[in-house]
């Protein structure tokens, strides 16, 4: 059996991907049938530019439909994932020039087609087997000596306390741990991990074993800052994404960018280091749990709760 054939028939019984296939065709019907009833059913008017829209996406819908519930491959979500942007740009058109009629309509939809969006991405991205080497390399100086830096990340069990995606590592012996990390749109993942090489004040690398959700490997190495003023730390970072470079493109376009993360991580890592903990601003009150907000925004005064809670 070739890989396209496993593919499809692992898919073909997948509740989400049919359910999707079951949703494109849904939405697709009453835009070929009815392409003026369905736009002022989104709060636009029926001008022959929106009909002539509306019935192309329904194609694009039907289409879609009879990929996934018939030949299901993830080619077929990741089309989903275009349209879906598609459509988010002509509802975003719609609503800068809107008339003011049926306004409440379009913010419905483009909600619905938001929520929409990142169901699609998630499946495209763990539906999809391939996957696309990352290597990442970052540094960061604190005001440390070498002996002291290496003490505190060889503590496994406190990386993830600045490592914004690491939920838990367990030691689970003298050389193997057990991670638990967080993964672009909500997913979970875990493996076993061992170190390969420990030079005390030194280095640090790790890989994970066979068996992992996400091959990776990595190294840390301290290095004295010159004049003896602290440590460089100088990380490497190789793994695996999953979903291939649409995963990849899909994971940064939601705010999942890999690098930035790391650059993050390390700026976390030197607030450690120098004051005992992660400093928590008006602009981030959640700490690690403003991985779950969008990415950026404006710094503001904290709310009642978030000063009581920041306080605690």
């Amino acid at each position: 059996m070739t890989t396209d054939t496993r593919s499809t028939a692992r898919l073909r019984h997948d509740p989400l991907v049919r359910g999707l296939g079951w949703v494109s065709a849904l939405l697709g019907v009453p835009q070929v049938v009815a392409p003026g009833g369905f736009a002022r059913a989104l709060g636009v008017d029926d001008a022959p530019r929106h009909r002539a829209t509306t019935t192309a996406v329904g194609v694009r819908e039907l289409a879609a439909a009879t990929g996934l519930l018939g030949r299901p491959h993830p080619v077929w979500l990741w089309s989903r994932v275009g349209g879906d942007l598609i459509d988010l740009t002509l509802l975003a058109r719609a609503l800068k020039n809107h008339n003011g009629r049926g306004l409440g309509r379009t913010v419905t939809a483009t909600a619905a087609v938001s929520a929409v969006t990142v169901t699609d991405v998630y499946a495209a991205v763990t539906r999809t087997r391939r996957s696309t080497p990352m290597e990442l390399t970052a540094s960061t100086t604190v005001t440390r000596p070498p002996d002291e830096a290496y003490t505190l990340w060889r503590a496994l069990e406190r990386l993830p306390e600045f490592m914004v995606h690491l939920d838990v590592v367990r030691v689970t012996g003298p050389r193997t741990s057990h991670w638990q990390a967080s993964a672009p749109f909500g997913t979970t993942v875990e493996w076993d991990a061992e170190i390969t090489q420990d030079v005390p004040g030194e280095l640090l690398a790790w890989r994970s074993v066979d068996g992992a959700d996400i091959d990776n490997s990595g190294e840390v190495r301290f290095v004295p800052a010159p004049g003896g003023q602290g440590t460089e730390i100088r990380v490497s970072l190789r793994y695996e994404l999953p979903g291939g470079p649409l995963g990849k493109a899909a994971a940064r376009y939601f705010g999942e960018e890999p690098h930035q993360q790391l650059d993050d991580d390390l700026r976390r890592f030197k607030q450690i280091a120098e004051t005992g903990e992660v400093v928590r601003s008006e602009g981030a009150p959640g700490g690690k749990k403003a991985r779950s907000e969008f990415p950026q925004h404006p710094a503001r005064p904290l709310t009642e709760d978030e000063l009581k809670e920041a306080l605690a």
